[in-house]
């Protein structure tokens, strides 16, 4: 937990501002901006299933502690850069690091908490969702310092816990460990028609959450209504993320859960598809929508986030958990991509409700995917409340039981 605090708060203290750092202290072009930032959105979503196999063949906390250890060095060179072949390498290097510890974190996570891991993965979305808040907070204070700063303490931070890391964090003998060749595993989970399903299922469910950084600031405009928008999402996470999910924990299987919160997340936006038909030029409007889409998207992702990371070690049948984690964040990364391309595509369109409508659709649409591959059997549950006796990895009975078809 406090591993992913460290990271977000690092991590958000920096991004936010990295731009205006390329663009207004170093004067470089808007299409090397564009370049270097890409490079580390590209070096982790392309490497994450590398990093989950290497997480699975070498254990977890090397692999976390080497993940730690590169993002110091990545960011440390970010501060001190100055052209492009070296900001290119730092923002690989940054990259790379998140893909190399996210599965890593989470496959732990799973393994520790054993039968409790549904609860434990609402513990940590409060942690990762403290870090998101506090880190613009922090980069805010020292950016108007020097950006420099900003990256020497962010640096400073992952240098920090990498040693307590190192000396800190028990190590995992994972008992299942790969023992065969990288491609053939590759192989055995593409051949997993349920985790692969799941997989596309969920992938355009990311695009839904990532609308706090792309559709939802365009609609409100202002740099201040922005920062609340990003607060409000933070704040009702980390205070409804553990009641919203011992609530749900108790009344409905893992993918009802996962099928309601897509649901919610997709009625999140006909607030702002509304007001769009209705009160197009009412800025006041405006803001009212955005807020409670923002609310009731936040709301669906804390729904269904700890029973959708359970899900992904249930489909796993317990083994390259790390692995599963990887690939499933890949396909994610493409969905982000290639959803934001298209909505992006449709904001262009000067048909201001489509693109809302189109969002909302998406949230329907793979709230009914996850909802058939449920009635076709294909998504083996526990029931609410359910536990089993741990197996070798310390998942439960259930999540041993789901065998690839």
């Amino acid at each position: 937990m406090i591993n992913q605090l460290t990271i977000n708060i690092g991590f958000y203290m920096l991004m936010p501002y990295l731009a205006g750092h390329l663009s207004h202290g170093l004067g470089m072009a808007a299409w090397t901006v564009a370049l270097v930032l890409g490079m580390r959105n590209l070096s982790q979503q392309g490497l994450f299933l590398l990093g989950g196999t290497l997480a699975d063949r070498l254990g977890y906390k090397p692999v976390i502690i080497i993940g730690c250890l590169l993002r110091t060095i990545g960011f440390a060179l970010l501060g001190f850069s100055s052209s492009l072949p070296a900001l290119l390498v730092a923002s690989a290097a940054t990259g790379f690091a998140g893909a190399l510890f996210n599965p890593a974190v989470r496959a732990y996570l799973a393994h520790d908490a054993a039968e409790r891991r549904v609860e434990a993965f609402a513990l940590f979305n409060v942690f990762y969702q403290a870090g998101i808040l506090a880190g613009p907070l922090i980069g805010l204070a020292l950016v108007a310092v020097d950006f420099r700063l900003v990256c020497l303490v962010a640096a400073a931070l992952f240098a920090l816990l990498t040693v307590l890391q190192t000396y800190a964090l028990p190590p995992r003998q994972i008992t299942t460990t790969a023992t065969t060749g990288v491609l053939r595993e590759w192989r055995a989970m593409l051949a997993n028609r349920p985790f692969v399903l799941f997989s596309l299922a969920m992938a355009g469910s990311y695009v839904l959450p990532f609308q706090v950084y792309l559709t939802l600031p365009l609609a409100v405009g202002s740099t201040s209504a922005v920062s609340v928008v990003f607060a409000i999402s933070a704040i009702v996470a980390i205070a409804g993320q553990v009641r919203i999910t011992d609530w749900a924990h108790r009344r409905w299987t893992h993918t009802e859960a996962i099928t309601r919160g897509l649901t919610l997340m997709g009625l999140a936006f006909l607030p702002p598809a509304l007001c769009a038909m209705a009160w197009p030029n009412s800025a006041g409007a405006q803001m009212a929508a955005v807020l409670l889409c923002t609310v009731a998207l936040t709301l669906g992702t804390t729904l269904s986030y700890p029973f959708e990371m359970d899900t992904i070690i249930t489909l796993s049948g317990g083994r390259l958990v790390a692995s599963h984690y990887g690939l499933y964040n890949t396909a994610a990364g493409i969905g982000i991509a290639a959803g934001n391309l298209l909505t992006g595509a449709l904001v262009d369109t000067r048909s201001p409700a489509l693109p809302w409508i189109a969002l909302s659709g998406l949230g329907s649409g793979c709230a009914l995917a996850v909802h058939l591959l449920t009635r076709q059997g294909r998504l083996a549950q526990p029931t609410p409340e359910a536990t089993g006796k741990p197996n070798q990895q310390g998942c439960t009975g259930t999540a041993a039981a789901a065998k690839p078809s």
